[in-house]
C-alpha cells in the first residue's frame, strides 16, 4: 500500500542539519547585549528610540495610573482630614489655655496696680523698643558678637539690651550710624545680673571662654541653687528690665576644698540662627531724673540767694 506524500517526514537527519549551535547563539546574544549596553552608555545610540517609545507610551501610563493616583489621593485626603481635626483640637485646647492664662494675667495686673496704688509706688516703666535684623556674625573668632541693621540714626543707644522671643540675647556694645555691634551673653566678657525665680536670690551670670554657655561664679558651696532653676533679669543694674528670661541651671559642681560652687547655665535664647531681634531702650534712660542735692546752709549759693 502506497503512503501519501503529505504524510512523509521531511525533516533531514541530524547529520545533515545545518545552523549555529546553542553555544554559538548564546555567545552571539551575549555579545550583542554587551554591545548595545556599551553603545547606549557611551554613544547614546538607543536614546532616540527610548525617547520615542516613552513618548508613545506616556498616555498609556497616565491612563493606567489613574486608579493608583485616585487611591493615593483618597488616602492622603483621609489622612489630611484626620490630621486637620487633630490640629484643630490641639489648637482649641491651646487657645483655651491661653485664654485662661490671659485672664489670670489681667487679674494679676489689676491686683498689682491696686497694690501699687495702696503703697503709693510708682507705676512700672513701659520699656520702649524697636525691631532689628541680624546682618552677620562678627569675624572675631575669640568673641561672640553679631551686627544688627540699626544704629544711631534709628536711635539705638549704647548698652541697649537685645532680646528675642526666648529671652535675653546680649547687649549693644558698639554703635555706628547705620549698624550696631551686639555682644552676646555667651561671650567670655559678658556679665548680666540675674535673679533666681525659685529662691529669689541675686547673682551674676558670666559668659565662658568656649562661647557656648554661661556660669554663676563666686557662689557659696551651700548656696540654694538647684538644677532646673530659672534665672531672670533682676533689673537692679539700670540696663535690663526685670523679669526677662536669661538662663536655666544645668549642672552644679560644689567644690568642697574651696568652699565655692560652679554653676553651669544654658542660655534661654539660642544665638545660633537668630535673624530678628528686639532692641530695648536702657532702663536708666527711662528713669526719672535724680533730684539735685540741696546746698548746705552756709554755702555761697545759699548766701547769694538770701541777698537776692
Amino acid at each position: 500500500m502506497a503512503t501519501p506524500l503529505g504524510t512523509l517526514d521531511r525533516t533531514p537527519p541530524p547529520f545533515f542539519r545545518q545552523g549555529p549551535s546553542a553555544l554559538t547563539k548564546l555567545s552571539f546574544c551575549s555579545a550583542l547585549a554587551i554591545f548595545l549596553m556599551v553603545a547606549d552608555t557611551r554613544l547614546k545610540l538607543t536614546h532616540p528610540v527610548r525617547t520615542m517609545v516613552a513618548t508613545v507610551l506616556h498616555p498609556v501610563e497616565r491612563v493606567l495610573r489613574v486608579p493608583v493616583d485616585t487611591f493615593n489621593a483618597v488616602g492622603e485626603y483621609a489622612i489630611g482630614l484626620q490630621q486637620a481635626l487633630t490640629n484643630e483640637a490641639a489648637a482649641r485646647a491651646a487657645l483655651a489655655q491661653q485664654s485662661e492664662r490671659a485672664a489670670r494675667v489681667e487679674q494679676l495686673q489689676a491686683e498689682n496696680n491696686r497694690l501699687r496704688a495702696l503703697l503709693d509706688l510708682r507705676a512700672a516703666i513701659a520699656v520702649r523698643s524697636q525691631p532689628a535684623e541680624v546682618l552677620y556674625e562678627a569675624p572675631d573668632p575669640f568673641s561672640r558678637k553679631v551686627v544688627i541693621d540699626r544704629g544711631t540714626t534709628q536711635g539705638i543707644a549704647l548698652a541697649s539690651p537685645v532680646i528675642n522671643e526666648a529671652g535675653v540675647l546680649g547687649q549693644v556694645t558698639r554703635v555706628y550710624p547705620l549698624s550696631s555691634e551686639v555682644t552676646l551673653l555667651i561671650d567670655k566678657d559678658a556679665v548680666i545680673p540675674v535673679l533666681n525665680t525659685r529662691s529669689q536670690s541675686r547673682s551674676a551670670a558670666f559668659g565662658i571662654a568656649t562661647g557656648s554657655g554661661l556660669e554663676l561664679r563666686f557662689m557659696a558651696g551651700n548656696a540654694d541653687v538647684q538644677i532646673g532653676d530659672l534665672l531672670h533679669t533682676s533689673g537692679v543694674d539700670g540696663i535690663y528690665p526685670p523679669g526677662l528670661p536669661v538662663a536655666r541651671v544645668t549642672a552644679i559642681d560644689r567644690k568642697v576644698d574651696t568652699g565655692f560652687a560652679r554653676v553651669a547655665l544654658a542660655p534661654a535664647a539660642q544665638a545660633d540662627g537668630v535673624r530678628h531681634v528686639l532692641v530695648l531702650e536702657p532702663l536708666a534712660q527711662q528713669m526719672p531724673p535724680r533730684p539735685e542735692p540741696e546746698p548746705a546752709a552756709g554755702a555761697p549759693e545759699a548766701k547769694r540767694g538770701v541777698r537776692k
